[in-house]
Formats: structure tokens, sequence, C-alpha cells
């Protein structure tokens, strides 16, 4: 059966990919979703909220929840701070922290090229407190010896990274997958929801820094590259 805060999100959803909330548009006021739902005031915020998150919908200050104009975000060719651009969206950012500790890179089964320790953390990204991305991230303690006593509350170990250590050069690889049992649980999503998987590694003058696998659900974000044209 499908959470009332689902299908809520979902039917709101398809009235905006199908034109019949515009943006601009107002959604309904909290009591009438209630009524129409038969939940609480609870269950109709985190549905909003979801809807937030995914870039459908903005809250205005005591103005009420309007339907956002069309967004993406570029992560294709630039390294992504989470916390900023959630926070330019008018949400309050966390990262939730799941799961932390320093070992070697294989049981990590990090993709960082070093047989020495790193530090391993699991975690999932909130906006206006619902997650809308898991991250698994491994560090090479060579490289950055200092994260290992750093703290991220609220924001998370990427942009901490981005804040305190240049890197020079990136690889970025997306691809399509289901969330797995764990990774579903930390997005408050269904088993095997399609998601979009970008994984990155990022160096420092040859030296390894930090692998990253960041897991979105399907419809919480898109993806935009601009190129130009080589020049004959």
């Amino acid at each position: 059966m499908i959470p009332i805060h689902e299908r809520i999100r979902s039917d709101i959803e398809t009235k905006i990919l199908h034109g019949k909330l515009k943006p601009g548009d107002r959604l309904p006021v909290e009591r009438d979703l209630m009524s129409e739902y038969d939940c609480s005031r609870m269950t109709v915020n985190k549905a909003v909220s979801r809807l937030v998150a995914t870039g459908f919908v903005e809250r205005r200050r005591k103005a009420g929840s309007f339907v956002a104009s069309p967004r993406a975000y570029a992560m294709v060719l630039d390294i992504p701070d989470l916390a900023r651009e959630v926070r330019e969206s008018g949400q309050t950012y966390r990262f939730r922290m799941i799961h932390r500790e320093i070992c070697n890179a294989s049981k990590a089964q990090s993709a960082l090229e070093t047989d020495g320790e790193v530090l391993w953390i699991i975690g999932s990204h909130m906006a206006d407190g619902v997650p809308f991305a898991y991250e698994n991230r491994t560090v090479n303690l060579d490289a950055v010896p200092e994260i290992g006593d750093a703290v991220f509350d609220p924001d998370g170990p990427g942009t901490w990274l981005l804040e305190n250590v240049p890197w020079t050069e990136a690889e970025t690889r997306i691809s399509a997958t289901g969330a797995s049992k764990d990774q579903a649980r930390s997005l408050d999503v269904e088993l095997n929801t399609p998601c979009l998987s970008v994984s990155r590694r990022t160096w420092r003058g040859g030296e390894h820094i930090t692998a990253v696998q960041q897991l979105f659900p399907g419809d919480s974000y898109s993806l935009v590259a601009r190129f130009g044209a080589e020049k004959t």
C-alpha cells in the first residue's frame, strides 16, 4: 500500500507534469489537503517537503507553496556543493550521518587508488528534513589527514572538502540504478525505486583525494551540461 504522503506527492506532481498546475500556481492550503486525504498536517508537510526537495514546488514565506519554475543542476562538469544549492533554494540543509569509520580502503570497498587508511562515511543529504540524496564516500587519509577529526554538522564531507582541499582533476560516472534496501531506507523510498547514481573521484596533482557515490531518486535531480563547439 502506498503511504499517504507519497500519494499526495504523486497526485500533485502528476498535475504539474500534465499542466493542470502551472509554474506560479499556488498549491491547495494544508487544511484542504488534510481534508481531501483524511490525514494529519505532518503527512501533508512531508509530501510538500518532498516536492520542494525535488524542485517541483517552492515555499514562499507567509504566502504558501507554489509550483516552481523548471530547474536543473549541472553535475557533469562541476562538483556541486549540495548544502549551498539547498540553501539557495530557500530550504534548510542538514547532513544526516549514518556511518563513520576509519578503516582500510579494502574494507570500505573504496574506488580510491590506495592501500592505506580512509575515512568512510555514509549519510543522507536533507532538505527541510526530507532526504533527497544518499552518499557513500571515502577520503584518502594520507592525502587529507585533517579530515579524520572534522565535524560534519550541519554540512557534509563534500562541502568540507570543497572548502578545505583544492582539486585539480575529477572523473564523473552517471548511471541508472534501483535503490538497495539500505539506500531505500536512508532515502525514505521503496526498495528498487529508480535512482540516478553519480560516482565521482577527485585528484590533487596526481594524488587521489576522495571517491563518492551519490544516489538521487529519479524524480529529484536532472543533469545539464553545456559545451562549446571546438574551433577549427
